[in-house]
């Protein structure tokens, strides 16, 4: 998964590129004289060092931005996932569509360093977290939100133990896991 900066640099890039391709630049691609070129012509030397410049000065910034929020514990950084929470509660369909309308995804811990991650905020608000994770067909059996099975898990002592009635799953403040009702309010914890 690519970090939110990363998805940034991508986007400026394609918009560079086809802002380029309108000027009669088509792009990096398909550039002539390099192997592969396809005879098409790539931006003049002197647009391309300006956007290699303006893309690492938006990196540089983006960097800067993510140290500060996670200086101040408002997000929390595990590998190329960030775990963000505006301290709001709500019932899991609400929660998720709050993360999806900001680009991300309910917090889907899928190894430890990510489960720890969460804790952390979970702890910080002092108050239980829905994970993107649900119950499928069969009780008992949980999946991730995008339908993959768990390869991960931190269930609580003698959890789930729903059977079926339970469909979601919520953070304790010790980092471990407990199947919950859906329409309960639960602290708001988005993943990018």
């Amino acid at each position: 998964m690519l970090s939110y900066s990363s998805y940034i640099l991508i986007g400026l890039a394609a918009l560079s590129v086809t802002c380029h391709a309108e000027n009669n630049y088509p792009g990096i691609f398909g550039v002539p004289g390099i192997p592969g070129g396809g005879g098409l012509r790539g931006p003049p030397d002197f647009l391309a060092a300006q956007l290699y410049n303006a893309v690492s000065n938006l990196q540089h910034g983006l960097l800067q931005l993510e140290a500060a929020l996670t200086l101040n514990g408002q997000i929390r950084k595990v590998g190329q996932k960030i775990f963000a929470s505006n301290g709001k509660r709500a019932d899991f369909a609400t929660s998720l569509r709050t993360c999806e309308q900001f680009g991300g995804t309910l917090a889907t811990p899928k190894n430890e360093a990510e489960n720890k991650a969460i804790m952390d905020i979970v702890k910080q608000y002092n108050q239980y977290a829905y994970l993107g994770i649900r119950e499928g067909e069969t009780p008992g059996q949980f999946k991730y939100i995008n339908g993959m099975p768990l390869d991960y898990s931190n269930w609580h002592q003698n959890k789930p133990d729903g059977k079926g009635k339970e469909k979601c799953v919520e953070m304790y403040t010790d980092g471990t896991w407990n199947d919950r009702s859906c329409n309960v309010n639960r602290l708001t914890i988005c993943e990018f």
